[in-house]
């Protein structure tokens, strides 16, 4: 009952002194605002990083390569370990590494290799060899057709897959399921002898499906649409002529397990190359994004001390209202007490009418902070030009933390003037003109 009639009070006298009162929550509207703009914005960075690297594959991912080069005594030489990845490492990586989900293996030739359709049209791009898994690893859909099948890999079919970017460029609106693909087997090789004797230097395959489109990395300026998907063996047997495999995409289970899926991967790969491992490279995919949350919290703790200056400012603001509200209704409170209101009845109403001030500031500052992000987002497309769309990631979490320090606010700088206003004598106070 005192609760409700101190919150009863406490509305009226906000209400009956409206401009006052919004200029005392100014400081707690702008710090909260402020706080949940940048957050917004910055989020919304790490959401642009992590949505960059689903495009190569995702951010769960690291890749083991055959590194040509390795350190020592703070020098590159050559590494000339006669190791190398096979086959029966992915199956061994797939059967001891309880952090990996999936391995898929990978020999390819990034771009520049001649491709020319049926028809005669030509494009650049580069070919991938890949079994089964790759595109369940990759979570890539098919977009018309099929993918590679093991018994395509255990055949060393001649049929691809092509990447959105290849479909269009040899065959533009035109469906390229069943027809006939000439890949040069080198990109050197389109030279001009080259174009003498075509047959001598391409190998023919026939399209079984394509990809939907996934996008160019921001981050590595290159995408997997530029690409034409064949069974690895058809390519070590018309392509490389070994069994050498060039990388393994090792998916971890989640993100946090990157790290230590590399630390089994590299167990697994001592175990079957001799005690060795420094012919591999490990490069993971979470990197970048490990670095971004370390400047995210560079960022929040920056922005937050601001913000707590902020709210400070607008703290002692509110007290000094709520002192200057005591002197005011000194008469008030006198009456208060003359009719029976103990000193909690008092110390509750003036407690409490900071408190919703405070409250009230926060969700304006919330709603200003929304808006502000959105606007922020909308601004950074502008600025930076390399991205169509700037998500705002308004979180949950500060939203709530922005409310209890809305109200821890009101009860820290309240409880003064509350107190203040307890104690008064009702004969003193009725004496106040």
């Amino acid at each position: 009952m005192q609760i409700v009639e101190g919150l009863s009070i406490g509305i009226s006298a906000i209400c009956s002194n409206k401009m006052r009162s919004l200029l005392t929550m100014l400081g707690i509207i702008i710090g909260i605002a402020s706080v949940l703009a940048m957050i917004a914005i910055g989020d919304g960075a790490k959401e642009i990083v992590i949505q960059d690297a689903q495009k190569l594959g995702g951010a769960n991912q690291l890749v083991v390569y055959r590194s040509w080069y390795k350190r020592v005594n703070n020098r590159w030489v050559p590494n000339r370990s006669a190791e190398y990845l096979k086959y029966e490492d992915v199956l061994a990586i797939e059967a001891e590494c309880p952090s990996v989900s999936a391995v898929a293996p990978r020999v390819w030739k990034g771009g520049g290799v001649l491709i020319q359709a049926s028809g005669g049209t030509e494009t650049r791009a580069g070919w991938n060899g890949v079994d089964a898994t790759y595109n369940t690893a990759m979570d890539w859909e098919v977009k018309e057709g099929r993918f590679i099948t093991d018994e395509d890999v255990q055949i060393a079919a001649k049929i691809c897959v092509l990447g959105d970017e290849v479909a269009t460029a040899l065959f533009a609106d035109k469906s390229p399921l069943g027809q006939e693909i000439k890949i040069a087997r080198s990109g050197s090789s389109y030279d001009q002898s080259a174009r003498k004797d075509r047959r001598r230097f391409t190998e023919r395959f026939i399209v079984v499906g394509t990809f939907m489109p996934r996008g160019r990395s921001l981050r590595f300026s290159w995408g997997l649409d530029n690409l034409v998907y064949i069974p690895l063996s058809t390519v070590q047997e018309r392509f490389t002529g070994n069994d050498r495999i060039d990388e393994l995409v090792v998916y971890a289970h989640t993100v946090d397990q990157v790290s230590k899926a590399a630390e089994e991967v590299k167990a697994v790969i001592r175990k079957r190359h001799r005690n060795q491992d420094d012919f591999v490279g490990i490069f993971e995919m979470p990197a970048g994004i490990a670095q971004l949350e370390k400047i995210s919290k560079i960022i929040k703790i920056t922005l937050g001390s601001i913000a707590g200056f902020s709210l400070l400012v607008g703290g002692i603001g509110i007290m000094n209202m709520m002192l200057v509200a005591v002197t005011e209704r000194t008469r008030e409170i006198g009456l208060r007490k003359a009719l029976g209101a103990k000193r909690l009845d008092i110390l509750l109403q003036f407690l409490i009418e900071s408190i919703i001030m405070c409250g009230v500031g926060g969700i304006i500052g919330i709603g200003f902070g929304i808006l502000a992000g959105e606007g922020m987002a909308m601004l950074a497309v502008k600025i930076v030009k390399i991205v169509p769309e700037w998500p705002a990631v308004i979180s949950w979490q500060w939203i709530l933390i922005s409310v209890s320090v809305s109200a821890i606010i009101g009860i820290f700088f309240g409880l003064y003037p509350a107190i203040k206003a307890s104690v008064l004598s009702p004969i003193e106070a009725l004496r106040t003109e």
